[in-house]
This record gives structure tokens, sequence and C-alpha cells, in this order.
């Protein structure tokens, strides 16, 4: 039987392919204040600029690809039963060949209604116009999970934490909550590998530090991985 890896992702991972990471540039995404973007409440007061900067989003995630990291990580599903929680948006994880995601702030290809965000529809890289209208004649929206906004799937990924043998932390700085908590589900014997070339908080007794990029950082856990 296959031992059980968790891979949990954020920002520093995509970076590498060129995604912008607001957490490094002072609260700005790609030079918009992230809770004019990113919120609940500057959706209610400019849906156009914010539907407007994820078709920006969109149109640039078409130009990037996977990087290294990304591949790595699909890699390891060739040994381990791999799930990846990931913070991230983008689509790279599943362009790298990851089959088992879960995306706990939404999916930037794909866009809802703005009712209880029923019917979920995968646009692939293309734009919306503000005033589109789902099937249920709500406002159409990103599938994102906005600052103000509960995460649906938090409760399904600290169940797959629970029960994983090892867990890879990278490219998050554990700042974002309740994703930042996940690790504590973890279970007493498992070990985890921190991936990330800023101090991160010790989160276990059975931590492994690796002080390097995402790509640079999943080279050197596959070599141990396979020398375990």
């Amino acid at each position: 039987m296959k031992k059980k890896i968790v891979v949990l992702s954020g920002a520093g991972v995509s970076a590498e392919s060129g995604i912008s990471t607001f957490r490094d540039n002072d609260g700005l995404w790609e030079n918009y204040d992230v809770m004019e973007v990113a919120s609940l409440e500057g959706w209610y007061k400019n849906p156009e600029l914010v539907i407007e900067f994820y078709n920006q989003r969109r149109t640039q995630l078409a130009t990037v690809v996977p990087n290294d990291a990304h591949k790595i990580i699909a890699e390891l599903e060739n040994d381990y039963e791999v799930t990846v929680i990931t913070q991230n948006v983008d689509d790279l994880h599943e362009r790298a060949g990851s089959t088992q995601i879960i995306h706990l702030h939404g999916e930037l290809t794909k866009v809802c209604s703005d009712d209880q965000k029923k019917h979920i529809n995968d646009i692939g890289y293309k734009t919306i116009k503000f005033g589109d209208l789902a099937p249920d004649e709500q406002l159409l929206r990103p599938f994102i999970v906005w600052f103000g906004e509960a995460v649906p799937l938090i409760q399904k990924a600290s169940e797959i934490v629970a029960n994983a043998d090892i867990i890879i932390i990278i490219g998050t700085s554990l700042n974002v909550y309740p994703a930042a908590g996940l690790h504590y589900f973890a279970k007493h014997d498992a070990i985890t590998y921190v991936i990330d070339p800023k101090e991160v908080p010790s989160i276990s007794k059975k931590v492994v530090f690796i002080k390097e990029k995402a790509t640079t950082g999943m080279k050197k856990l596959h070599t141990m991985l396979k020398e375990l």
C-alpha cells in the first residue's frame, strides 16, 4: 500500500512560473490593493473592477507554464498516494499532471452565480463582462473564495491531512487562515517537510526545513524521499 502524501501549496510555488504574489508586495496584487479585488467588500463596491482584474489574471495564466516544482509534485504520484491542497487559484498543478487537487480558495478558470456560487462553469482562459448572467439570472462572478467568505472545502481538507503519512508545506507563509491551520490536523507520527527560503514557524516535532525556493526545494526533497 502506498504511503499518503499531502502537499499544502501556496503562492510561492507558482511565483517561479511568473505569477505574482500579493504578500511580497505590501498587500498589492499586480498593483491593485488586494482588498479591492479579493474581498466581498471590494466586489460589492466595484464589481466591474473585480471582473476586469480576474479577466487579466486569466489572460496572464494562459501565457505561463508549470515549473519544476509543479512537475515533481505530480511525479510523486508514481510512488505515493498524493493529494495537493492548494491556496492557489491557478491551474498549474493540473497542467503539470497532478490528479488529486483541492483548491481551497477557488479556481481562476471558473465562474459562478453570485447567489451562493451556484452554476459553476469552467470557462478556461476566456473573459467575462460585467452584467453577464448565470442560468439563475444572478450576476456572473469569479469562482474565487474572497476575504470575508467561508472556505467550504476546509473540512474535507482537514480530514485528508489527518490521514497523511508525509506532509509537504511549500510556498506558503502560513499566514492565511483557515488554510494555515491545516497542518495541526496531522497525526503525531507524520513527517512534515517545509520548503521556503524564508523563516517559517516550527509547526511539529518531526519537521524538516528546506530553505530553498520551490523548484530547488522540491528537487532536494525528491532525492530525500527516494533515500527513505
